[in-house]
């Protein structure tokens, strides 16, 4: 997982690879003063917004999700 600061008025960009998942927010890398419940996030159309914090979560280019 490679997670990419923006500026304080754009949101967090959070690649994924398909070992990462499921993804959840908030993700390890994110401070514990400024958490939110826990949701896991659906990347599996490639990319997903956290309705908490605005973090959007994408996966990497190339990975492909393998389901049921």
């Amino acid at each position: 997982m490679s997670q990419t600061s923006a500026p304080h008025s754009a949101a967090t960009i959070v690649e994924l690879l398909a070992s990462d998942l499921p993804a959840s927010c908030p993700n390890p890398n994110m401070s514990a003063w400024n958490s939110h419940p826990r949701v896991f996030i659906d990347v599996s159309h490639g990319h997903a917004t956290c309705p908490y914090c605005g973090t959007e979560y994408r996966l990497k280019a190339g990975e492909i999700v393998k389901g049921h």
